[in-house]
């Protein structure tokens, strides 16, 4: 084998692994905002008062109210994203809230770009917004639809050949 060859089968086997770990991605970003959205949903619901006081400080309008929204927005839309069920558009209310909270709560610690850049709210909007444009993944209840809808054998797909 010469020195060219192998260079190719070294490439063709990367690009293998990397096919076959493409769902690895999309499964990380949805295990991270979802678990810190339905865990953040359900602890604003069993302290709305308290949220509700927080969001009167802030000076969103209905405070009460909105904090009620809010907690279930974060702890159903949070749990669809995690499992894979909706998720494009499960991102899309969790990306709202992203931004109520930069323009709200985190408004007065930006000064400029490098501060937006260091938010963890901006961080969660890009990973949703990717979610809401790429979709969930092949590891999620949505493939696992699309496919039995289309009659093809859950998590199966044409994949390069195997490595040697």
């Amino acid at each position: 084998m010469t020195v060219s060859q192998s260079i190719r089968s070294l490439a063709s086997r990367g690009q293998t692994l990397a096919v076959r770990a493409e769902f690895i991605g999309p499964l990380l970003a949805r295990i991270t905002v979802g678990v810190a959205f339905a865990e953040s949903g359900w602890g604003k619901l069993h302290n709305l008062e308290a949220v509700g006081a927080y969001f009167a400080e802030l000076g969103i309008p209905a405070p009460q109210l909105q904090a009620s929204f809010v907690s279930y927005v974060e702890l159903i839309a949070g749990s669809l994203v995690l499992v894979g069920l909706g998720a494009r558009i499960a991102a899309l209310p969790l990306i709202g809230t992203m931004l109520v909270a930069l323009l709200t709560a985190r408004a007065s610690d930006i000064s400029g770009l490098s501060d937006l850049i260091g938010t963890i709210e901006l961080c969660y909007a890009v990973l949703l917004a990717w979610i809401a444009f790429a979709g969930p993944g092949r590891l999620s209840i949505d493939q696992l639809i699309v496919r039995r809808s289309a009659g093809v054998a859950p998590l199966t797909r044409s994949l390069p050949a195997p490595l040697a």
